[in-house]
């Protein structure tokens, strides 16, 4: 036991002073290489550019195929740069690109770092959860079991077509006694309904609705909203005019409404950092933001980049905000526990 012991105390000071000389061999062919602070100037230089695109993103203007937008809905991605240039500037042996790199990586840990933690809490007395179905889902029945195993006390469906409504409403039925569609969303809640009427959000067709509902903690006006969708263009760049158009008429709505505990609920086709959905978010407040656990991307299903889904609340305190499982849809469901 004794030389057992002896032996693997002596390899482990042995392995450590390996890698320490590896190190210190490393250190001091940094500190003889004269060449270290000319090389790696455009690493240097792009590792800049990029913090300045996510610190002054507001400011890119979208005058010119919606730029800004369309930098704002994958923003959180340009952290990628930050280790891919890390080690370009190790392999060029560059001092002056590794300094550099510091300013990208403190601005995107000081916009993005607090998605990075858990801020669930216990509590809550609504779950609710909204979801994108795709007008081409195959199996209504089998979404809307999913989306039942969620927990859900009031669920909203969006891009309902009319020939699967009945699908939808049969299956959730047992669940949700209580609902209303309005065009092409849907709201079915476990409590009773009131005022359910369309929100028109300057489109010339139904994508959005409201109805009051009278949970047991109280009431709570629900908004549902399909936002008009986006397209990316070689030729007109982010197009999206009429999306910015309708969540203007939207934001308006919520600001208006006299009731002051709402719930938005819906795929908004658009990002909390896009500023086309500011006159939302400026009165709102993300459950993924305030309590959810990572960034939450909804879309595409199959290798998510962009939350575009969003549950969002005023007057209503968020508790806990996570993704559902996958669906025959394009779009990850998502869910919240409140406290109303």
């Amino acid at each position: 036991m004794t030389r057992a012991y002896v032996a693997e105390t002596g390899n482990g000071s042995a392995e450590g002073e390996r890698s320490g000389s590896r190190v210190r061999r490393l250190l001091d062919g940094w500190k003889g290489d004269p060449g270290i602070w000319r090389r790696g100037l455009v690493l240097a230089g792009l590792a800049v550019l990029i913090a300045l695109v996510m610190l002054v993103h507001a400011k890119i203007p979208n005058r010119i195929g919606n730029l800004g937008s369309l930098t704002e809905t994958f923003l959180p991605w340009l952290g990628l740069f930050v280790p891919v240039l890390l080690g370009l500037a190790l392999w060029r042996r560059s001092a002056t690109a590794l300094i550099a790199l510091v300013l990208p990586a403190v601005v995107w840990l000081n916009l993005f770092g607090g998605l990075l933690t858990d801020k669930e809490s216990k509590g809550g007395n609504l779950v609710v959860a909204t979801h994108n179905v795709n007008a081409d889902n195959p199996d209504p029945a089998g979404t809307a079991r999913k989306l039942i195993a969620s927990g859900a006390d009031v669920l909203a469906l969006e891009e309902l077509p009319g020939s699967a409504v009945g699908a939808y409403e049969r299956a959730l039925a047992g669940t949700y006694p209580h609902h209303s569609v309005q065009g092409t969303v849907g709201l079915w809640s476990k409590f009773p309904l009131s005022e359910a009427e369309p929100v028109d959000i300057r489109l010339g067709w139904t994508r959005a609705m409201r109805a009051t509902v009278n949970a047991p903690a109280g009431q709570v006006k629900v908004y549902v909203a399909h936002m008009p969708s986006v397209r990316v263009k070689l030729s007109a760049g982010f197009t999206a005019r009429q999306r910015d158009a309708s969540a203007d008429a939207l934001g308006d709505a919520i600001a208006s409404d006299p009731l002051k505990k709402v719930v938005l609920l819906g795929d908004l086709n658009g990002t909390m950092n896009d500023r086309a959905l500011n006159n939302i978010t400026s009165q709102m407040r993300s459950t993924q933001g305030a309590a959810g656990n990572g960034f939450g991307f909804t879309w595409p299903a199959a290798f998510p980049m962009a939350r575009i889904d969003q549950i969002m609340v005023k007057g209503v305190e968020p508790k806990s905000s996570w993704t559902l499982g996958r669906t025959p849809s394009d779009h990850l469901p998502i869910a919240a526990r409140l406290k109303i």
